[in-house]
């Protein structure tokens, strides 16, 4: 019998503790430049925001933008945002970006350009920093080789993740408050990130037949949303603390521990909570 994938986002938690996701794309977006006749792939497209913004420029022509990701309840309002919107150049799939080479329609080479914003992070995760040390094997490899294969020859990818050194004050305070739970291995066995800086990316993306046209990362601060520290570490870090048992109100504390430390080192002056954005921006072509 198979088991259903546990689906960790919610839509309302999201906008609550991440609405600034897709409204902080503005760069990424340019460095894709959608025009009328491009067949977009969108790789952990979340609720569908800039599917619909892309809808506005392929409606003037032949173009079309697919969303996949591994949230059911992301595609599930995302398709429900397009059909409000009546954006008919949208369409969305609950896949898991990790299984693009099992899905032959995506591997087909027929779209002309790629686009992830906000995902690869928590696609890669459990990649070495390290280029020479990632066979044709590993997960990263493998990814990058799918994404190529769903490309026209030519064809661009652009993405934005979180790159070396994103919300260091984020991981350190949570993967304490966990270590002294469970210990360090545990605790950083179950961080749900994979934060790499441009010298990685190159590396891999080289190897799988790819030229990085560009490659930047940027210190990008960033105001915490309605929900706060603690929104977003409940939100982002549901992982880590997935680890901590709940008996005892346990989990609950570790929770606890990591918000109350963050409330103190992200607070801003003037009220609400700065936090320590780091992005990785890339822009390759399928060689």
């Amino acid at each position: 019998m198979s088991q259903t994938k546990k689906d960790d986002w919610s839509t309302e938690a999201y906008q609550n503790a991440a609405s600034f996701v897709p409204k902080l794309a503005t760069k990424i977006v340019q460095w894709l430049d959608p025009q009328p006749d491009d067949v977009i792939l969108d790789i952990g497209c979340g609720d569908g925001v800039l599917n619909i913004q892309f809808n506005e420029i392929l409606s003037r022509g032949s173009g079309h933008v697919h969303g996949i990701d591994a949230s059911p309840a992301m595609i599930e309002a995302a398709r429900k945002a397009a059909e409000k919107a009546g954006a008919e150049k949208c369409s969305f799939e609950v896949l898991d970006a990790l299984a693009l080479a099992t899905a032959p329609a995506l591997q087909s080479g027929t779209y002309t350009k790629l686009f992830s914003n906000a995902a690869l992070h928590w696609i890669l995760k459990g990649d070495s920093f390290s280029p020479s040390s990632s066979p044709s094997s590993s997960l990263s490899s493998s990814f990058f080789r799918s994404a190529r294969a769903a490309l026209v020859p030519g064809g661009l990818f652009a993405f934005e993740m979180g790159g070396l050194g994103n919300v260091a004050e984020m991981r350190a305070a949570i993967m304490m408050a966990v270590a002294r739970r469970v210990g360090i291995e545990r605790a950083r066995e179950a961080e749900p990130w994979f934060f790499p800086d441009e010298e990685w990316v190159r590396g891999v993306m080289q190897r799988e037949g790819w030229e990085v046209l560009r490659a930047e990362r940027e210190w990008r601060p960033t105001r915490a949303d309605e929900g706060g520290v603690e929104g977003w570490v409940r939100l982002f870090g549901a992982k880590s603390f997935e680890v901590v048992p709940e008996e005892g109100g346990e989990r609950e504390s570790c929770i606890r521990e990591a918000v109350e430390v963050l409330e103190v080192v992200c607070r801003e002056p003037g009220g609400g909570f700065n936090l320590g954005y780091v992005r990785l921006r890339v822009l390759a072509r399928r060689v």
